[in-house]
């Protein structure tokens, strides 16, 4: 629900903290898109990459084009200094396994090396389940007023750390297609609720070591913030 401007003006307030020679590359799904907002990474020094979409122009040529004339056997294209809104580019273009089409562009490689990196995007999903259905339920919130989201939100993010740092700790079987049984964050926040909810004797210790799990020298996230 946001244009360019609102997004380069919030990409302001987090480069107070972070520095754009830090940033390897900054990953976006098909919404985040636009000249005028990869002209404005681009300006602040931010590499890009980016899924556009099937009617996006790469080299003057709707996105589509470039794969309607696959050969058979191949599995996509790869395109290396082409034109996307208005920026010099790389892309790779294929087909997902329901058939939809998958374009990325990036100016921060080469186009053999998207789609393995682009998939890191998928964490930010990850953590948006975590907030809202399958952890703290955000979205229930009706609070409208800025401030109040704007603590609300620090204090969800400062919990959300605080249950990977625990869910970490934990021992969890592993399904027969190796993975987890229980995500990380989900077993971190069940640790804590366990925790609080034991009478106030029993539950010091383990809450006293929890707490320092929070401490600068525990997680370089915090002292990098701090």
């Amino acid at each position: 629900n946001s244009n360019a401007a609102t997004r380069l003006l919030i990409l302001e307030d987090a480069l107070e903290i972070l520095h754009c020679q830090d940033i390897f590359t900054l990953y976006g799904d098909r919404e985040f898109i636009g000249q005028d907002w990869v002209d404005g990474l681009i300006d602040q020094g931010i590499p890009v990459t980016i899924r556009i979409r099937y009617t996006t122009s790469i080299d003057g040529l709707p996105g589509r084009e470039w794969l309607s004339d696959l050969q058979p056997g191949a599995v996509g294209v790869l395109l290396d200094d082409v034109e996307v809104f208005g920026s010099p580019m790389n892309v790779v273009g294929t087909f997902t396994t329901d058939g939809e089409m998958l374009l990325v562009a990036s100016n921060a490689m080469k186009s053999h090396k998207i789609l393995k990196a682009y998939r890191k995007r998928w964490k930010i999903e990850c953590l948006f389940r975590a907030l809202k259905s399958k952890g703290f339920q955000l979205e229930n919130t009706h609070m409208t007023l800025h401030d109040h989201l704007e603590r609300l939100l620090c204090v969800l993010t400062l919990a959300y750390v605080w249950c990977i740092l625990v869910g970490l700790q934990q021992s969890v079987r592993l399904k027969t297609h190796g993975r987890r049984a229980w995500s990380v964050i989900t077993l971190g926040l069940r640790e804590l609720v366990r925790a609080w909810s034991q009478p106030e004797k029993q539950r010091g210790v383990q809450l006293l070591a929890f707490i320092d799990l929070l401490s600068p020298s525990q997680t370089g996230f915090l002292e990098t913030v701090g």
